[in-house]
């Protein structure tokens, strides 16, 4: 558990401290030259098995910057009023910070009670009461102690052990490691060292890291807890990191060292803001402010709706716009100041840490930020699965709530969501899925009784007409889903149900009767379109566009866009390729030596070629060609015609060719 001490300066709060675990926070020489605290001070105190770590605040309002870096993170505070001073303003504003940034369990320490009287300790009791009873330490216990004589020390330390007893720990199970830096520093032969708080996650020694928002690449050589080595460290608990890698010259507080798949700076934050009401003036749209998160301070702007406010004491949902970026994440608590950072304005809780600037005001923008106020990433996600008809990417979602790999495919399972695509892949209602693809197919198979030639439609207009919402690339993702469930089928550009046979009419059958005597006849040497077409009976436009919708059944193949070959024709050419290798040394053979083989002219056999390598059954090696793969569940089965004779290859043959003469024809080459 870690503790902070809040409070005004000079009240007591490094002594009480000290009473508490015997150890000085006051580090800095100059901190004992003038007896305050000017920067962050920490201690650690075991109670039996639990270890307590506090982290002493400057009290100082010229240090509320330093007070601000040491509350982050805290699982307690320990508000400190002296009794002689009674509340000051600094009590006010460091109990401000610590409600407006959530932190519900404390306890208050009136200090100096050797000073005053006992009718004094009782008024100053009173007052304190009186100021904790409209905040989230409301009921918190008030403990009158002297650290000078110790009395009042052991009721401390009891009440303090009976919250750590009661102490949850912080949640590690699904969660990237992040760490938030409050101090860096080097140590003579071991480098860079930083101390800070585990927000979540854990970290052990060789773990490699990011500095962010900087984004240097670092790996953790060693880890110390209360100045001891220690294995790991996990979320709640304080470390010392001694860092190893490129860039840290320029690390220090502000920044955040945390695993690579959260490492994304952001400069436009919408966030759930409360105005303390103790201003006199309300928020306004593109107030400079300073913001205080985690251990950083970085200026920034507010951006409300053009004329609105924030009323003094109110809650409103607004964009930040830094300065400069900074790494924030879903929950997390921050504290606003004015322009001079002289006072405290507000603070509040990250909603979206990844804001868009566009589309801020509109209906559907405000139903996404209210399903990602949720506090939980399974009530979120559902919120938000039920106002984004675009789906939810997963990515950024796991991102913004900082959930590792296994946890967000867990999330999918509660939600019963399915992800589509891959980068980036988009979560959508299972039920949603399955509506948009059972009215596809219901398209698709009208589309097919009203244009029964037509091989299928286009993939973009289904999407208008269906999901009009869904970008064009979770459409895409969707379509493949299908069609590797063989409930579709995608033809380039166009889809279709796999039953869909673009020439089973009545008028592609009588062409088809027409045709296929015309190729049967052909044989092995099928003529070109332009030849074909005549002894069909056909314009060449016609025939090509019915043998280009043939081709899709199988029965034909398109060897080119105007040769098409009927399968068993082409398997008996396969098979004059597999012969023509089985004999030929080290099985490969030229081309050539196929069209020899076959009877083809030079053009056609280079054709038919190119055909099976695109099939994958031949492939080809320089000028040679060997068999890929076998042919007869590509094609079919089929064996060589007994005219086609093989012989085989002299040594003669084999050899690279003369060089023609200038008369002679050019070498046989592709």
């Amino acid at each position: 558990m870690i503790i902070a001490t809040a409070g005004h300066i000079d009240h007591g709060k490094t002594t009480l401290v000290k009473a508490l675990t015997g150890v000085d926070t006051d580090r800095l020489p100059e901190e004992k030259a003038r007896g305050i605290s000017i920067d962050l001070g920490f201690a650690y105190w075991t109670a039996g098995t639990t270890t307590i770590g506090f982290v002493d605040v400057p009290g100082h309002e010229r240090f509320i910057r330093n007070m601000l870096a040491g509350v982050c993170g805290i699982d307690y505070v320990m508000l400190v009023v002296a009794a002689d001073d009674g509340v000051m303003p600094q009590t006010i504003e460091h109990l401000h910070i610590v409600d407006l940034l959530k932190v519900a369990r404390g306890v208050a320490v009136i200090t100096k009670t050797d000073r005053v009287a006992p009718e004094r300790i009782a008024a100053v009791t009173a007052e304190v009461r009186d100021l904790l009873a409209p905040t989230a330490l409301a009921g918190a216990n008030i403990i009158p102690v002297c650290a000078v004589d110790g009395s009042g020390v052991d009721a401390l330390r009891e009440e303090i052990k009976t919250a750590a007893g009661a102490h949850a720990a912080a949640e590690n199970a699904g969660r990237n490691f992040r760490y938030a830096i409050d101090r860096a520093f080097s140590i003579a032969g071991s480098g860079t060292v930083v101390t800070g708080t585990v927000f979540n996650g854990a970290v052990a020694a060789g773990d490699k890291l990011i500095i962010s928002p900087a984004g240097a690449e670092v790996k953790v050589r060693a880890i110390q807890k209360q100045g001891k080595p220690a294995p790991r460290a996990s979320a709640g608990e304080r470390c010392a990191l001694n860092l190893t890698g490129d860039g840290l010259e320029q690390t220090g507080r502000g920044d955040w060292a945390v695993a690579a798949a959260i490492h994304a700076p952001t400069q436009r934050i919408d966030a759930s803001v409360q105005v303390l009401a103790t201003e006199t003036q309300p928020l306004k749209h593109w107030t400079p402010v300073h913001l205080h998160l985690g251990t950083a301070d970085v200026t920034a702007r507010i951006a409300i709706r053009r004329g609105a406010a924030v009323a003094p004491g109110a809650v409103e949902t607004l964009q930040l716009q830094l300065d400069q970026p900074i790494c924030a994440l879903h929950g997390d608590r921050f504290i606003i100041r004015d322009q001079s950072a002289a006072r405290t304005i507000g603070g509040g809780t990250v909603i979206d840490p990844f804001a868009s600037a566009e589309r801020r005001h509109t209906a559907a923008r405000r139903a996404q930020l209210a399903a990602l106020a949720h506090a939980t990433p399974d009530a979120a996600l559902a919120a938000l699965l039920a106002c984004s008809p675009a789906g939810v990417d997963l990515a950024q979602f796991a991102r913004t709530f900082n959930l590792d790999a296994e946890r967000g495919e867990a999330l999918l399972r509660t939600c019963d969501t399915i992800a589509l695509g891959k980068e980036p892949r988009i979560a959508l209602p299972r039920a949603s899925v399955e509506a948009i693809g059972q009215r596809l197919l219901e398209a698709l198979a009208r589309f097919h009784r009203e244009s029964p030639q037509a091989l299928g439609t286009d993939i973009e207009a289904q999407r208008k007409a269906l999901a009009p919402k869904l970008a064009a690339e979770t459409f895409a993702a969707l379509i493949r889903a299908l069609a590797d469930a063989r409930k579709l089928e995608v033809l380039g550009s166009n889809v279709r149900l796999p039953q869909h046979v673009a020439t089973a009419n009545p008028a592609d059958e009588r062409i088809w009767q027409s045709v296929k005597p015309v190729l049967e006849a052909a044989g092995l040497n099928v003529p070109p379109l332009r030849e074909l077409a005549p002894a069909t009976g056909l314009t060449e436009a016609a025939l090509k566009d019915f043998l280009n919708r043939k081709s899709r059944t199988g029965e034909l193949i398109r060897v080119t866009p105007e040769r098409f070959y009927p399968r068993a024709s082409l398997a008996q050419l396969a098979a004059i390729a597999h012969k023509v290798a089985s004999a030929a040394p080290g099985a490969q053979f030229t081309a050539a030596q196929f069209r020899d083989a076959s009877g083809l002219g030079r053009g056609l056999a280079i054709e038919i070629l190119e055909c099976l390598d695109r099939l994958a059954i031949t492939q080809r090696i320089g000028d040679a060609r060997k068999m890929r793969k076998d042919f007869a569940p590509i094609l079919g089965a089929a064996t060589a015609p007994a005219a086609a004779a093989v012989t085989k290859p002299t040594a003669q043959s084999t050899q690279a060719p003369q060089a023609p003469r200038r008369t002679a024809p050019q070498p046989f080459k592709r």
